[in-house]
């Protein structure tokens, strides 16, 4: 059996650019998507913290140290500069393999700067 875990996150990434004419996507810093462990053209699951808009795109490289996350096409609608932004990717796992995964967590503050990094998410307190 196959299950589906959270790969990695950008976790309240700020949009840079909302561009409704440029070829669908999500440009990230290439950085970022090395910290977060982020391929290009891998699909993008995009949680708007600032309005809760969800939705699916893929990712491209922006320039590396930029702080870009630019949403392109048609997202472009969904997310506006200076909105936060959750960012993640999923992984399909055999039960075995899932035994012994973390995802790679990486944390941003308003200007798209690494704050922090973990692999677990810690539990909600009641």
């Amino acid at each position: 059996m196959q299950l589906s875990f959270l790969k990695s996150k950008l976790h309240r990434a700020c949009v840079t650019h909302a561009e409704l004419d440029y070829e669908g996507s999500c440009a990230i810093d290439i950085a970022l998507m090395r910290a977060a462990n982020i391929r290009p053209y891998e699909q993008l699951h995009i949680y708007n913290v600032t309005n809760g808009e969800r939705f699916i795109t893929y990712a491209i490289e922006a320039e590396e140290h930029s702080r870009v996350i630019s949403v392109n096409g048609a997202a472009a609608h969904k997310a506006n500069p200076g909105d936060r932004i959750i960012i993640c990717t999923y992984a399909n796992l055999s039960e075995q393999e899932a035994e012994n995964f973390n995802p790679t967590l990486v944390y941003l503050n308003e200007e798209n700067q690494i704050t922090g990094t973990g692999e677990k998410i810690a539990i909600q307190a009641a």
